[in-house]
């Protein structure tokens, strides 16, 4: 029976680029949150078009916001990334629903998503030696 093989040691280039991809989610995340948070006209405009009462941008908000703040600290870095990936998940299926243009709207959480745990992959041993690339 063969063991976890240990993955490369992090180069410099790889844990920049991960921690810079990783910063963009968080970046993106935040702002997200704030502008639930403080309801401006065009969240309460998004909120009504995919069919959800503006009384939930608050509480989406600060589901956002805890998602950001997990995702950022590297302890809780993975959950951050699984709750984040619920969460786009969510806003995916709302954009299919309503039938808005795929590339821009409905697959942004992909991109999104893609981009937080290709950061994280790049930026963490523990996760590469989990989930190991082949050649």
């Amino acid at each position: 029976m063969q063991g976890i093989s240990e993955p490369p040691a992090t180069s410099k280039t790889m844990l920049w680029t991960g921690r810079v991809m990783s910063a963009i989610v968080v970046l993106f995340l935040l702002f997200d949150s704030i502008m639930k948070l403080i309801k401006v006209a065009p969240v309460t405009e998004a909120f009504a078009q995919l069919g959800y009462p503006d009384t939930l941008a608050r509480c989406i908000g600060v589901i956002v916001l805890a998602c950001a703040v997990l995702y950022a600290i590297p302890r809780t870095a993975v959950l951050g990334a699984i709750l984040t990936t619920g969460l786009l998940g969510g806003a995916i299926s709302s954009h299919l629903r309503l039938g808005d243009p795929i590339f821009t709207h409905t697959l942004f959480g992909v991109y999104l998503g893609l981009l937080a745990w290709g950061g994280l992959y790049l930026r963490d041993d523990r996760l590469r030696a989990l989930v190991p690339l082949r050649s």
